[in-house]
């Protein structure tokens, strides 16, 4: 018997899949649980549809990321904090102000968890790469410098 999954079932597929199962598997397990109702064919047609359409707005998605990435391709965010005589910072300087400091300067708006770099706790350069969307990744320059005594 063809089915469509309504949910993710363990062994057996995820949700908005059509299988074959057998008929009392179907029948004592699938549709009393509402797991699964029958493939009809105006209902595999729709399940295609709403495939069809989830999979055009995950290229908007990934097309808008892309052109996200490729604004802040090679952009610098510069940041300022106190330091010592030999450029050791007080602290360090944390994912979330290298966030604020780039929905600031450059107007993108990425979460903390989002951003990979080395630990920064002196002056200088620094590289850093920015996931934008899954698969779709950018590498920033930072600058730290000390602020004016």
């Amino acid at each position: 018997m063809k089915v469509i999954l309504l949910c993710d079932v363990k062994g057996t597929g995820k949700k908005s899949e059509i299988l074959n199962v057998s008929d009392g598997f179907a029948r004592n397990y699938l549709f009393p649980r509402k797991w699964a109702m029958e493939a009809t064919p105006t209902a595999v047609k729709e399940v295609e549809r709403r495939h069809a359409l989830e999979e055009k707005l995950e290229a908007e998605r990934r097309e808008e990321a892309a052109s996200k990435a490729a604004a802040l391709k090679g952009k610098t965010i510069r940041l300022t904090a106190k330091c010592g005589e030999k450029g050791r910072l007080y602290g360090s300087i944390t994912a979330q102000e290298i966030a604020d400091a780039l929905r600031e300067q450059h107007g993108a708006d990425v979460d903390k968890r989002k951003i990979e770099c080395e630990a920064i706790r002196q002056v200088g350069e620094y590289d850093a790469t920015v996931w934008v969307y899954s698969g779709v990744t950018v590498k920033m320059k930072i600058v730290v410098t000390a602020v004016a005594k």
